[in-house]
């Protein structure tokens, strides 16, 4: 048997499936993204010249002052390595310090079989995760390229599913949505709130379906076939863009590489925030990026919260109020705003529970609606009104 003949028959052999969905039908069967690049533009995804083999997968992780998470994500992946999917020889693990300040850089290097390689200088227009992970993504070896970040946790096996759900389900993109780990009060009640709004927002179900519109993705895990990177253009594509895992969804939509999204707490966790501060900085910086209706959404959850402690408090002031008239009329009003309470209960956490988080995040979660509040409007007033958001140190203008 060839060396062909064995690639194609063994459990390890890789066929394209970009083009599998693709309306223009620019020949299934090709498999250079040259027959799909219009032309070629200098410094981006297109100039960039194939390795000389390929191997089966690049796990590609930024990370910018990430010493207190970084080595529980590298020894999770590193750890995935076996006789049969060997790091070094049949997938590559590459982080890519951003001008860390802390021992990040160090952490990586204590690790065997992993690359580390410094960003390139951050260029005008270029915001500093896509620039890390435009540094690798040059770089990389992998038929596929997997992007996630230093704050996640990988269970084992996780990669070769990933690869084996994108290919069954004939995909360019497959991004998970991580079980959330979170710690404190602020966290554990405003995070549910996000997320439940995430949920609905953007309906799995729908990202999934190629015949709708909606788009979304998750940096956190995110998995493209390197056909499919090439025909989004890679992140040069979204080089400015914040929120780029969202963008590059909806390219993938509108270029119709195939998307699907999904909940994967069976895949990955991960704990995005390490303070309040951070996790306040980070929802001021994605919220109004991910809800167009941001202020609109701020209204409705002030509202809730108005109803969710104030009508008790309505209902109780009837039931004892020394008012003039029948005492059973005053009695029947409280219990009237009583029913409407628990109707406005049942409403808000059946929508939380869309939410994936434990049931005690979810019952305090109320607690969060202030906190949610002001979030959305402070990230409505810095990109509507300041055209600025911040985020470890940068400064984005838009």
């Amino acid at each position: 048997m060839s060396k062909d003949e064995a690639d194609r028959a063994g459990a390890g052999s890789w066929k394209p499936v970009l083009g599998l969905a693709d309306p223009e039908d620019r020949s299934a069967a090709a498999t250079d993204w040259r027959d799909w690049a219009g032309k070629t533009v200098p410094g981006t995804v297109f100039d960039q010249p194939e390795p000389a083999e390929l191997i089966e997968l690049s796990v590609i992780v930024p990370a910018r002052d990430e010493e207190d998470c970084l080595g529980a994500c590298l020894q999770s992946l590193t750890a995935q390595s076996e006789k049969i999917f060997e790091l070094g020889k049949d997938w590559e693990l590459i982080v890519v310090d951003d001008q860390s300040s802390d021992g990040t850089a160090a952490i990586a290097r204590g690790f065997a079989g992993v690359t580390l390689l410094e960003a390139e200088k951050l260029e005008p227009g270029w915001t500093g995760k896509n620039n890390a992970v435009w540094t690798a993504a040059r770089r990389a070896r992998g038929r596929w390229l997997l992007f996630t970040d230093a704050d996640t946790i990988h269970e084992p096996g996780d990669l070769h599913r990933a690869m084996h759900e994108a290919q069954r389900h004939k995909v360019g993109m497959l991004s998970y949505s991580p079980r959330q780990i979170v710690s404190g009060l602020a966290q554990r009640s405003l995070m549910p709130l996000v997320f439940c709004e995430l949920a609905l927002a953007y309906s799995p179900a729908k990202v999934s379906d190629p015949a709708q519109r909606i788009a979304a993705a998750n940096g956190q895990f995110l998995l493209v076939e390197r056909e499919a990177y090439r025909k989004l253009g890679g992140h040069p594509s979204v080089a400015d863009k914040v929120l780029e895992d969202v963008e590059l969804a909806s390219l993938a939509k509108r270029r119709k590489v195939g998307l699907r999204f999904r909940y994967a707490d069976d895949a990955v966790s991960a704990r995005m925030y390490r303070s309040t501060a951070a996790m306040m900085e980070g929802w001021t910086k994605n919220l109004k990026l991910l809800f167009n209706n941001a202020l609109a959404l701020a209204f409705w959850k002030a509202l809730d919260f108005a109803l969710f402690f104030g009508l008790p408090i309505l209902a109780w002031g009837f039931w004892n109020a020394r008012l003039p008239g029948h005492v059973l009329e005053w009695v029947g009003a409280g219990w009237i705003i009583a029913l409407i309470w628990l109707r406005t209960l049942f409403r808000f956490y059946a929508r939380i529970a869309k939410s994936n988080f434990p049931f005690v995040d979810c019952a305090i979660s109320p607690l969060g609606l202030p906190l949610f509040v002001v979030l959305l409007y402070r990230s409505w007033f810095q990109h509507r009104i300041l055209k600025r958001v911040s985020w470890k140190g940068r400064e984005y203008w838009e």
